[in-house]
């Protein structure tokens, strides 16, 4: 199955920005994590344990890893192809004439997801990059990791929720526009698109576990069990069925994001996990 997406407009209102430098990785033994119509603060969430068999030395989180949450959805990508629960993305992207995504840039097999960025001369010799998402695995409010690593710079990465109809809202959970030494997180909300942003100094081309949780009251961002950024201002939660995309792209026609050379990202495992206190 193929999807076309189309991405974010960038005729935007830019309302908030924040820097965080990542000190270094953590492991938790406590998390608080509230679904449902609880509040309370989330600073950390649990790593996966370590693991000699995982390609990024570490496995997912487990089923009932999270306190109030069960986990609905896991892929260590160990079959020799993609489970059908992925969709992959074929066109061109919205509002980017420069890209384009194939689903023959998707790749799944060793117990490692790939998509890979390079010259195609099935599309002209134009830069085509690969993308999915779990499209028909939706709820509202969750919990999301993506454990990940770029091989370089040039093509963003992208692992975002994307709502099932209509947008905004967007929950870009990491997204990198093509340099390897941070990483992004964006809201898109309200009919004018306005924003929030976050962002961390990190090295991409280094195994981590990329997080959101998303309740009713905030979102919060994780990256190897710390919290690094959140979001609390009630306009900018969405309160919507959403759902998990992974990306790259090329941004090339607009000067950024624009590979020297083919690139790619890999992805060890993904786990999605739902409140103990709600409906999906």
């Amino acid at each position: 199955m193929t999807l076309f997406r189309f991405t974010r407009v960038w005729a935007v209102v830019v309302v908030g920005l924040a820097w965080f430098t990542f000190p270094g990785v953590a492991h938790a033994s406590s998390p608080r994590l509230c679904g449902g119509g609880q509040r309370c603060d989330i600073s950390r969430v649990p790593n996966g344990p370590t693991s000699r068999t995982e390609p990024s030395g570490e496995a997912p989180l487990g089923s009932h890893a999270l306190r109030g949450y069960h986990r609905v959805f896991v892929d260590d990508f160990n079959g020799s192809g993609l489970s059908r629960a992925w969709s992959t993305f074929a066109g061109q992207p919205g509002s980017d004439p420069g890209a384009q995504w194939s689903p023959s840039h998707v790749h799944s097999g060793g117990g490692v997801l790939t998509l890979g960025a390079w010259r195609d001369p099935s599309f002209n010799n134009q830069w085509v990059t690969g993308g999915l998402c779990v499209c028909q695995e939706t709820q509202t409010y969750g919990a999301y990791f993506v454990r990940a690593r770029l091989s370089g710079p040039g093509a963003t990465f992208v692992g975002l929720l994307w709502p099932t109809v209509g947008w905004p809202p967007e929950i870009d959970f990491t997204e990198t526009y093509g340099p390897v030494s941070r990483s992004m997180a964006t809201v898109h909300f309200g009919s004018s698109n306005q924003q929030l942003h976050s962002e961390v100094r990190v090295s991409m081309t280094a195994w981590h576990t990329w997080g959101v949780i998303w309740t009713p009251h905030s979102i919060t961002y994780t990256l190897d069990g710390v919290t690094w950024g959140r979001v609390s201002d009630p306009a900018a939660i969405p309160d919507v069925p959403m759902s998990l995309h992974l990306q790259q792209q090329t941004w090339c026609a607009l000067g950024y994001a624009c590979p020297q050379s083919p690139v790619t990202t890999s992805v060890d495992w993904v786990e999605i996990f739902q409140s103990n206190h709600q409906h999906p």
